[in-house]
């Protein structure tokens, strides 16, 4: 059996210096990953932190958006608290990219040794009203493991995926996310599909913290800045009547291990005008990812372009992009 499938492989409707760059890409991801497995855990994790830090270092525009950002969001820091969490953020990518490449090595024994659960009886609340829930989570620490080790936990559940432009790479993505049981739900699928589930009082997981195209979303305060946020749980949440519970995963510097929080379920608003439930609902969700990112700011991706949609009328903020 061969070990890489034949770039050949790839070339139906494709072009072919599109189909080699494809696999070409898939295999150095694959090979990373698979390195970054065999590695002890206290070696892959620093190992992948380095890296990190130098492709930030090489990459001018994710610098400049990541110091913009933390500006916008806390005008009154030093220059030195705004590079201390540039520090520990790219340390954190490094370590999830570790995490993630370790995913196959985790199961219901061993879990705990890595994430431990806080504030789970928020999420069983939430479980227990029947309708479903709707895990309201954003890109805070490493993101992937949250989900991931709650189905070890024995609560899997169904999560947005946005598909990669590499199809080879974003099935190699997705196997991984669903070795502990989780399932995607892709766009084209997602309304049937998140509705089926929430139906069977199951779980679906929203990253609800990245820019978002003005006709998928609504602006609202983020850190006193308006950023365009997705309407899509806010819709679901007044549909359904699911449970909104926030959960995020942080590293305890204390335990030396991952701590995967759930706060308790957001209260929906409702004042009989589907559009101002939409609006206040959806700013509600994200002040809640911002008192969390408040509290762990160096957790969180600072290097998105989260307020890269204006309102109309309004410049760009991101002007050296």
């Amino acid at each position: 059996m061969a070990m890489w499938p034949r770039p050949q492989a790839y070339c139906r409707g494709q072009p072919l210096r599109q189909a080699m760059k494809e696999w070409t890409e898939y295999a150095v991801v694959r090979m990373l990953l698979k390195i970054l497995e065999v590695l002890p855990r206290q070696i892959a994790r620093p190992l992948a932190a380095s890296a990190a830090s130098v492709l930030f270092r090489l990459s001018p525009k994710l610098r400049k958006t990541t110091e913009f950002n933390l500006r916008l969001a806390f005008p009154d820091w030093t220059e030195t608290q705004r590079s201390n969490v540039i520090l520990k953020m790219t340390r954190n990518l490094g370590w999830m990219a570790a995490e993630f490449a370790r995913l196959p090595k985790y199961s219901k024994q061993n879990i705990e040794d890595v994430v431990i659960l806080d504030g789970h009886e928020n999420f069983l609340q939430g479980h227990q009203q029947g309708k479903g829930v709707l895990y309201l989570t954003g890109h805070i620490g490493a993101w992937e493991l949250s989900s991931f080790a709650h189905a070890l936990y024995g609560y899997p559940l169904h999560y947005m995926a946005r598909p990669l432009d590499n199809r080879r790479l974003d099935q190699l993505v997705n196997r991984y996310r669903s070795l502990s049981g989780n399932r995607p739900i892709f766009k084209n699928e997602s309304a049937r599909t998140m509705l089926k589930v929430l139906k069977d009082a199951g779980t679906v997981g929203i990253l609800a913290d990245q820019n978002t195209m003005p006709e998928e979303g609504v602006f609202v305060d983020f850190f006193g800045t308006p950023a365009c946020t997705t309407t899509g749980l806010a819709r679901v949440a007044l549909h359904t009547n699911a449970a909104v519970v926030p959960g995020y995963v942080y590293w305890d510097d204390q335990k030396k291990k991952y701590r995967l929080r759930f706060e308790p379920p957001v209260e929906l608003t409702r004042t009989g005008s589907i559009d101002r439930d939409i609006l206040e609902n959806t700013q509600k969700f994200t002040k809640v990812l911002e008192e969390i990112i408040r509290k762990y700011p160096d957790q969180w991706v600072w290097l998105h372009g989260r307020w890269n949609t204006r309102p109309p009328g309004e410049p760009p903020l991101y002007k050296f992009n």
